[in-house]
């Protein structure tokens, strides 16, 4: 950390530290909190100590034995004792201050507005058997897939993110959420086998939609990635658009591979490589312009692994910013252990100071 930041640190926890103390301040701010509270039982044993110290310094204080107590009171007290005095207490402020830095003290700053705008947005992603297919690179439609809602999704600390799957039946694996680090790992333990085959693609944008019934976000959305035609389920896609058209949320169909004869793999050579086949794997772009069209979102078809994410990056550049009604407030934690660590060093270089100067027990 540089000088500057170092000192700009210390000065936005000033400040921060003066709000929360101020009388009638904006309770939208301020609200301190410990990012380590146990290390407060630290202040047992110092409290303990600086207890014994000045126990010790009272005990063992020499004193001048006058035969007339009125004159001992009449003394005026000389200044290397109040220096004393006053070194001892700001040894005590240092050590109390350094024990309470232990527990990492900080203090919410005011909620910035531009954090909690956002969209909410659920992914469809499909999971059938032809998600299989090798005619994207690295690997195949899924491994592209996966790694392109990772990339131009889950960066988006902004926007709450659910994750619906379906292949022959469509099932939620994430409610709307901000943890993006709770879908990354569900996203990567995505396997294509786990649900019967199939596509059914009413099912998976009925499942998508309803994760955005209750959703107060004024855009919504639906992210539908398929690579094939409806062959499955209990709900047609037209049927799941107009629930689309019903909630207000738009869908936006990405379509993966332009269908006819792709290879597809099938076991290992002799020498252990993977051998592929050529299938056909039916598409049907009509359907998936259809709901986009009835719904108000738009139809993407991606050919390879720079199409897909640019489709992606399309979809989310076309959307509105919204204030999300509910969203928790993203506020700036600022750590407060670096000033009392600057103030304990001065306090404590003083003590040290009036210790080795004037400081006398001598009344």
């Amino acid at each position: 950390m540089s000088a500057r930041a170092g000192l700009a640190g210390l000065i936005d926890a000033w400040g921060a530290l003066l709000s929360l103390l101020t009388p009638g301040a904006s309770s939208a701010g301020g609200g301190l909190e410990l990012a380590h509270p146990w290390l407060l039982l630290a202040l047992i044993p110092v409290i303990a100590l600086l207890a014994l110290v000045a126990w010790r310094e009272r005990a063992t204080r020499p004193a001048l034995v006058l035969a007339r107590g009125e004159v001992a009171a009449a003394l005026p007290r000389g200044a290397g004792a109040r220096l004393l005095r006053l070194s001892f207490a700001l040894g005590a402020v240092t050590a109390l201050l350094a024990t309470l830095a232990l527990a990492g003290p900080r203090v919410l700053g005011e909620p910035d507005p531009a954090t909690t705008e956002g969209i909410d947005l659920v992914v469809a992603l499909d999971l059938s058997g032809s998600m299989r297919a090798a005619d994207f690179q690295p690997k195949d439609r899924l491994f592209v897939a996966k790694q392109v809602i990772e990339d131009a999704v889950l960066v988006r600390p902004r926007d709450r993110v659910g994750l619906v799957v379906f292949a022959g039946a469509a099932f939620t694996q994430a409610p709307l959420t901000h943890d993006k680090g709770l879908l990354r790992d569900v996203l990567e333990g995505l396997r294509i086998g786990v649900i019967e085959d199939g596509t059914a693609i009413g099912d998976g944008l009925a499942t998508a939609l309803n994760r955005l019934r209750d959703s107060k976000a004024k855009t919504r959305a639906v992210i539908l990635l398929t690579d094939g035609d409806n062959n499955a389920g209990v709900i047609a896609p037209e049927s799941a658009a107009d629930l689309g058209v019903e909630l207000g949320v738009k869908v936006f169909p990405i379509l993966v591979g332009k269908g006819g004869q792709v290879p597809y793999p099938d076991g290992t050579d002799l020498f252990g490589q993977p051998r592929y086949v050529s299938v056909e794997i039916p598409v049907n772009p009509e359907l998936l312009k259809k709901i986009a069209t009835r719904t108000g979102g738009t139809f993407y078809l991606a050919t390879d692994a720079a199409s897909l994410k640019s489709g992606f990056q399309q979809v989310l550049d076309s959307l509105d910013r919204s204030l999300l009604d509910g969203a928790p407030p993203v506020r700036e934690k600022i750590p407060l252990a670096p000033l009392l660590l600057v103030v304990a060093a001065l306090c404590g270089a003083l003590a040290l100071t009036l210790w080795l100067g004037r400081a006398s027990p001598v009344p």
